[in-house]
C-alpha cells in the first residue's frame, strides 16, 4: 500500500508543469563623464558586463571612446549637458541653457549628438536648473522624438526634475537613475551605495546606478561586478532594462552630485 501511494505521488509530481524560476533582480549601470581622460575611459569600458557609457560632447576624446565602447558591444549614451543652478567652472562645451532660443537649443543639441558616434540614448549631465522647466524639457523631448530611436535617462540631479514625466508623456522609452554610486570618490562611499543599489533592485525588481571613471569606482566595480550573478542579480544593459515596462517608482533620497 505504501509503495503504491509513493508511486502515485511520484507520477503526480512528474506530471506537474515545471515552474519557471523567479526572475532575478536586474541592475543597469551607466558610467558618466567619459571624454576627457583616455586611460580612465578605456579602463571603464573594459569593466565586465553590459554597462553603458555616457560621453560628454565636445570633449577631446569623445569620438574615440565612443568608438571603443561601441566596438566592445556596449551602449553609448550622449551625456547631455544641461544648465545647473550653480554654473560649472569652466563652462562646459555643448551646455543647453535657460536663455537659449528654440533655434539655439536645437542646433546645440544637434552638434552635441554629431560629436558622439553610435549614440543609442540620452542621459542628463548636471541640469538641476533646466530639468525643472517644462518649456525646455518639451524642446528636449521634441529633439529626441525627431531622431526616432533614442531612449532617455533622467540622471535626477534634483528632486524637482520633471524630465522623466515629460519623456513618458511623449512616449519616449525612459527611466530614472536610482543611485549615484560615487557622489564622492571615497572607497567606503561606493561600497555603501553599491549595496543600496542592490537593495533597491531586490525590492523593486530593477535598479539603475550611475558611476564615474574615478580610480576607486573602477577598482571596486572590477572586483564586484563578476560576483553579481552569484549574489542573485542580473546585470543588464540600460537599453534592455528600458525596453521593459518599469513600474512608477516613488522619489528616492538623493545622493548629491552633478
Amino acid at each position: 500500500m505504501i509503495r503504491w501511494q509513493a508511486c502515485l505521488l511520484a507520477f503526480i509530481l512528474c506530471s506537474l508543469p515545471v515552474l519557471a524560476e523567479s526572475p532575478r533582480p536586474r541592475i543597469a549601470i551607466i558610467i558618466d563623464d567619459l571624454g576627457y581622460e583616455r586611460a580612465a575611459g578605456e579602463r571603464a569600458i573594459e569593466l565586465p558586463g553590459p554597462l553603458a557609457y555616457a560621453v560628454l560632447p565636445g570633449t577631446p576624446r569623445a569620438s574615440y571612446l565612443a568608438e571603443v565602447a561601441h566596438a566592445a558591444g556596449k551602449d553609448v549614451l550622449l551625456h547631455l549637458p544641461l544648465q545647473a543652478e550653480k554654473p560649472a567652472e569652466p563652462a562646459e562645451p555643448g551646455n543647453l541653457l535657460l536663455d537659449m532660443s528654440r533655434e539655439q537649443f536645437s542646433s546645440t543639441f544637434a552638434e552635441n549628438l554629431e560629436s558622439v558616434p553610435h549614440v543609442v540614448g540620452i542621459n542628463t549631465h548636471r541640469g538641476s536648473l533646466l530639468t525643472r522647466h517644462p518649456g525646455h524639457m518639451t524642446w528636449l523631448m521634441d529633439e529626441i522624438l525627431d531622431r526616432g530611436d533614442l531612449f532617455f535617462v533622467d540622471s535626477y540631479t534634483t528632486a524637482q526634475s520633471i524630465a522623466l514625466r515629460m519623456a513618458r508623456e511623449n512616449d519616449i522609452p525612459s527611466v530614472r537613475r536610482d543611485v549615484f554610486l560615487d557622489p564622492d570618490p571615497l572607497p567606503e562611499t561606493i561600497v555603501r551605495e553599491f549595496a543600496r543599489l542592490k537593495e533597491i533592485a531586490s525590492q523593486r525588481g530593477l535598479a539603475v546606478g550611475i558611476g564615474h571613471p574615478y580610480p576607486t569606482t573602477l577598482k571596486y566595480l572590477e572586483a564586484a561586478l563578476p560576483g553579481l550573478l552569484a549574489d542573485g542579480y542580473e546585470l543588464v544593459s540600460i537599453g534592455e532594462l528600458i525596453s521593459e515596462t518599469a513600474p512608477e517608482r516613488p522619489d528616492i533620497a538623493l545622493a548629491s552630485g552633478e
